[in-house]
């Protein structure tokens, strides 16, 4: 008795349930029967357009054919607090770097992996321009998801999205040639008398992806005019920070909440540049201005429960990795550093429990290594070094790269007097370093 859905309300609602390969195959087969159905071509866009959208305004990923093939000159020298290159010390009250662990660059580590540090630089030149990128947004859907009107903006984002590039090879719908990403907003923007920010906005965004940064910037300033939008900060704020622009991107950020008062996008902006500047303390209190916007902002709770584990208040940054615990966030990180927490909290009974569950959630080696790494502190804080060596060593089967167990490892040995361990172990991380540098060239 039940009748079967119509094909296009059942293509609607697979896209809505994140189906989207069967909602794209469904569309396929729609198109075949009835080539020219425009609701059917937007729809199959879409679909395959979400299978590998990615946020161009949080991932941002500079691989080795970015920092090859870059042309913009940037000061050597840059004047203090100027720049993300050599963001310098930290002179803001804040943990120093000799507390707070940091990265090649010289930035603080922070407590939240962000979309742009999810997958590591590509290893050739190949890699880099070439392979897709499949991570998706962690922001909310933004403004640009409600353009999906028409054919042509469906297509731009098929052909910006789906085929990896802004100017790629060239596709035909309705027996008509449609150009490449580039080309066909350009000739949008045209097409509306250069009053449309929306397509200002995605020539911008080509540019962006181009490399061609200074064209990007006239284009998100130009759509700035016409249209003051949240996005379009964003997107133009990127392009001072690839600049190396820091205080730039940060009048920007201002700027925007002057018409956007409270926007946690903004908020979040100007406290990871002062991050990445090594100004933790501003940091920490752009942070708090994001949870009283936004009291479950899972990386404000972080980097603010990171920031105050650095400072030496371990029971402070309990309490924020408890609630991110109780907001639901359950992974080796987390309980890695409630673990850590703990111990110097003297919290002593949580200690094991916790580093056992965060063993119990490693998703792959290098977690795990982290974990026993951590560990082996713990054994040296209650004088057990021969429970201290075994972790360090655990966490060199885990990882055969990881320098700090090869350096703590080191300093066990030579307190025991094993003088020719302890030169294998100095020898292995002299190679580590070595094989380090030559992969950087």
């Amino acid at each position: 008795m039940g009748s079967e859905m119509e094909p296009l309300f059942r293509a609607w609602s697979y896209f809505r349930r994140r189906k989207f390969q069967l909602c794209a195959d469904l569309c396929t087969q729609m198109l075949e029967k009835s080539p020219y159905d425009q609701a059917a071509w937007i729809l199959k866009a879409r679909a395959l357009t979400e299978m590998v959208y990615v946020d161009e305004i949080d991932v941002d990923q500079e691989g080795i054919a970015e920092m090859t093939l870059d042309e913009n000159a940037i000061a050597q020298v840059p004047r203090p607090g100027t720049s993300l290159k050599l963001p310098g010390t930290n002179q803001t009250g804040g943990p120093t770097q000799a507390v707070r662990p940091i990265t090649q660059a010289g930035r603080p580590i922070t407590g939240f992996l962000r979309p742009s540090t999810q997958s590591g630089r590509p290893g050739t030149m190949e890699q880099a321009i070439r392979t897709p990128r499949t991570a998706y947004t962690a922001r909310p859907i933004t403004s640009s998801s409600g353009r999906f009107v028409r054919l042509g903006t469906a297509l731009f984002e098929y052909i910006f999205h789906h085929e990896n590039d802004v100017k790629m090879k060239q596709i035909i719908i309705e027996n008509e040639l449609f150009s490449k990403a580039l080309d066909l907003a350009s000739l949008s923007t045209e097409y509306s008398q250069y009053k449309d920010w929306w397509w200002k906005v995605q020539i911008g965004k080509c540019y962006y992806r181009l490399g061609m940064y200074r064209e990007a910037e006239k284009q998100f300033k130009s759509a700035l005019k016409q249209q003051e939008m949240v996005d379009t900060f964003l997107y133009l704020a990127k392009v001072y920070i690839i600049l190396d622009q820091p205080v730039t991107a940060l009048n920007l950020f201002k700027q925007g909440l002057d018409k956007f008062p409270g926007e946690v996008t903004l908020l979040c902006g100007i406290a990871r540049i002062y991050e990445e500047m090594n100004n933790s303390s501003s940091a920490a209190e752009y942070y708090k201005e994001v949870l009283k916007q936004d009291n479950t902002h899972v990386e404000a709770i972080a980097c603010i429960g990171s920031n105050h584990f650095y400072s030496d208040q371990p029971e402070v940054a309990l309490r924020f990795y408890r609630r991110l615990l109780q907001m639901g966030v359950y992974n080796c990180q987390l309980f890695n550093n409630l673990g850590l927490c703990c111990f110097y909290a003297q919290q002593y009974d949580m200690t094991l429990t916790s580093f056992e569950r965060a063993l119990s959630l490693a998703e792959n080696e290098e977690e795990a290594a982290d974990v026993w790494y951590n560990l082996g502190h713990i054994a040296v804080g209650i004088g057990d070094t021969n429970l201290a060596h075994q972790c360090f060593r655990l966490a060199l089967v885990h990882n055969n790269h990881h320098a700090e167990a090869y350096n703590n490892l080191a300093v066990l040995e030579m307190r025991k007097g094993h003088i020719e361990q302890l030169l294998n172990i100095l020898m292995n991380l002299n190679f580590f370093f070595i094989n380090v540098y030559f992969k950087s060239l």
